[in-house]
């Protein structure tokens, strides 16, 4: 073991008991407790099978997670102890991750535009692999950190197939001018890194977006820089109700990579997988503060539930959710669903077209068809993992719903057993997936019809 997470981080949760237990205890404690804070439950066995199955899907692929995704310490303890590498955007990200014990050299400062003290603090502290994508910054770098190893970010408009969002990073026709600057100023350049997003990740676009790094590769060796690594950015998804599953789209990048930069090469390969990892590992649990019934005179001509609210609307005072605005909560596909009250029998049709509204009167959801909830009652959000949870060095200590980590014991021996290091043959993955493809207690009844909630929700 690494010695970054032990079993004092996180409740061991043993054969047989489910999230849905674990919920209601804690839901139990705190209406005990007069207590109605939200809080999270987070599934640190469904982040370790999410690693596992992206390192048999993408062998030759380093995981660097990106810390704005979801900064909680269990998370960073986990996956340090899974040996992954961490995208850090600022100087208090990197503390936090140094301040466990990871390495610098297991820290990608990949923020195109930095300050040049938090730069300071990066070369200070061993920080070296950065990214560029202008002659501003890499001035910065020259003057404050010249022993950095930089990756050149390339655009959309360097990748045709691209979506147009990508607002970071340099155009093909500036990459020789930029490679040129790097060598007059001695700043070792060794890679490229470009970020596609999740609508990027489609065959046309990797294959064209890798194809454009090997010739910018061809630019910088011939300028006399050692090109050996490139990061193919993040937009892994998170859920598996999407169009496209891992192994699709690793599938396309494996042929990418195997065309342009095939074993061998002396490349390294890197990707920033953030929603990928956590978003269906963290459920969100809220309490209902003040209820108002709005009663509306004429139903809709379908009679469904929109957002004007109709036939009866309620407006739903939930405390202790994260503002959408400082903390970027959405509310993740499906509806929020009530799942435990210790006052009452389970609530029964009719079902009332909802609206949920924050402390601050601020809008999460509208057109939500609910049942007749009460003060009292609790709500859960699931797939609330990936830009949900608040980040510490935002806030105050303690105003922020609190996390209770928990993985099964299989899980755990997983972790024990695979000890930071990646597989090294097929039959090796082979034997640390395949017992992990069921029976696990956790990441499964995440799923599971929860308390006071109808079959087929969350």
């Amino acid at each position: 073991m690494n010695g970054y997470l032990n079993e004092s981080n996180f409740l061991m949760v043993e054969e047989g008991f489910t999230t849905r237990d674990l919920l209601e205890n804690l839901l139990g404690e705190l209406c005990q407790e007069g207590e109605q804070q939200a809080f999270f439950v987070a599934d640190l066995g469904d982040i370790v099978k999410k690693h596992l199955r992206f390192l048999k899907a993408l062998p030759r692929v380093k995981p660097y997670f990106p810390v704005k995704c979801n900064g909680s310490e269990g998370v960073i303890r986990l996956l340090a102890e899974l040996g992954a590498g961490f995208a850090c955007a600022n100087k208090a990200e990197i503390s936090q991750v140094q301040g466990i014990g990871v390495p610098a050299d297991r820290i990608f400062y990949s923020s195109p535009c930095k300050q040049v003290a938090h730069i300071r603090y990066a070369a200070s502290h061993g920080v070296r692999l950065m990214a560029f994508d202008n002659e501003v910054e890499l001035s910065k770098v020259a003057r404050s950190h010249p022993r950095a190893r930089m990756l050149l970010g390339i655009t959309a408009d360097s990748i045709p197939a691209a979506h147009p969002s990508m607002t970071f990073g340099t155009t093909l026709r500036s990459c020789r001018h930029l490679l040129e600057t790097a060598k007059d100023q001695a700043v070792e350049v060794v890679g490229i890194s470009f970020h596609l997003g999740s609508r990027g990740l489609e065959p046309q676009a990797l294959s064209q977006a890798v194809a454009t790094a090997q010739l910018v590769f061809d630019m910088g060796t011939e300028l006399g820089h050692h090109m050996h690594l490139l990061d193919i950015g993040g937009g892994f998804p998170g859920t598996e109700d999407t169009r496209a599953p891992l192994e699709e789209i690793a599938a396309g990048i494996n042929s990418a990579l195997d065309l342009y930069f095939p074993e061998g090469s002396g490349v390294d390969i890197v990707a920033r997988p953030g929603r990928y990892y956590v978003t269906s590992a963290f459920t969100l649990a809220v309490s209902i503060t003040a209820l108002e019934e709005i009663p509306t005179e004429q139903p809709g001509s379908d009679g469904t539930c929109d957002s004007r609210g109709h036939p009866n609307a309620m407006f739903l005072g939930v405390t202790g959710t994260p503002s959408p605005c400082v903390f970027g909560v959405t509310v993740p596909r499906g509806h929020p669903h009530p799942i435990f009250s210790p006052q009452r029998p389970c609530p029964e049709q009719p079902w009332h077209c909802s609206s949920l509204r924050g402390p601050e009167q601020d809008h999460i959801a509208g057109g939500l068809e609910l049942p007749q909830l009460h003060v009292g009652d609790w709500l859960l959000f699931g797939d609330m993992g990936a830009y949900s949870t608040p980040r510490a060095p935002l806030l105050e200590a303690g105003a922020h719903p609190r996390v209770t980590y928990a993985m099964s014991r299989r899980a755990w021996k997983a972790v024990q057993l695979f000890q930071g290091k990646p597989p090294q043959t097929e039959e090796d993955r082979e034997s640390l997936c395949t017992p992990l493809s069921c029976g696990w207690e956790m990441a499964e009844t995440l799923c599971v019809t929860p308390v006071f909630a109808p079959a087929g929700i969350i």
